[in-house]
């Protein structure tokens, strides 16, 4: 039996989102716990759920972190939900024609970014959100589809 691409692939680059992805919902949670410290120092009821809901924003937010894995392997761009292995999004290499990086100025001071890759085609955009250091990124996509161009094309002539 031959076995298939898939098969043969090598894991090149995989990621999650950064946890500055969620640096907003470590905000909330903080807030949270201060109202619950502030209500349990002047002795008041409910001060229980406000540290409650502090642990449990933290929780979420690293739940959300491993939700998806984005992976680059040897012949595609591939993101899977990270709890079920179920891919979720695929991509041929030698189908993406352009990749760029998205990012806003709070993203950037943050240091993470979104990746989109469009293909050839322009019907799939694939993105790859909250990723830390995305020109990094970026690049090693770059450097992965040009060894696959250069590999697949026909040898030089002397």
């Amino acid at each position: 039996m031959t076995p298939s691409p898939q098969d043969r692939e090598k894991v090149l680059w995989q990621a999650f989102a950064s946890w500055n992805q969620f640096a907003w919902l470590y905000l909330v949670s903080v807030v949270a716990a201060f109202r619950g410290a502030v209500l349990r120092l002047f002795d008041l009821s409910g001060w229980e759920m406000w540290i409650i809901g502090a642990f449990a924003l933290v929780a979420l937010s690293a739940l959300l972190r491993y939700w998806v894995r984005y992976t680059l392997t040897s012949h595609r761009l591939v993101v899977t939900n990270a709890f079920t292995g179920r891919e979720l999004q695929a991509m041929a290499l030698d189908e993406i024609e352009e990749a760029r990086v998205e990012q806003g100025l709070v993203a950037w001071l943050l240091g993470i970014g979104t990746l989109v890759i469009r293909s050839s085609s322009g019907g799939q955009i694939i993105r790859l959100r909250g990723i830390h250091d995305p020109e990094s990124a970026l690049k090693h996509l770059e450097t992965v589809r040009l060894r696959e161009v250069y590999r697949g094309s026909p040898p030089a002539r002397p």
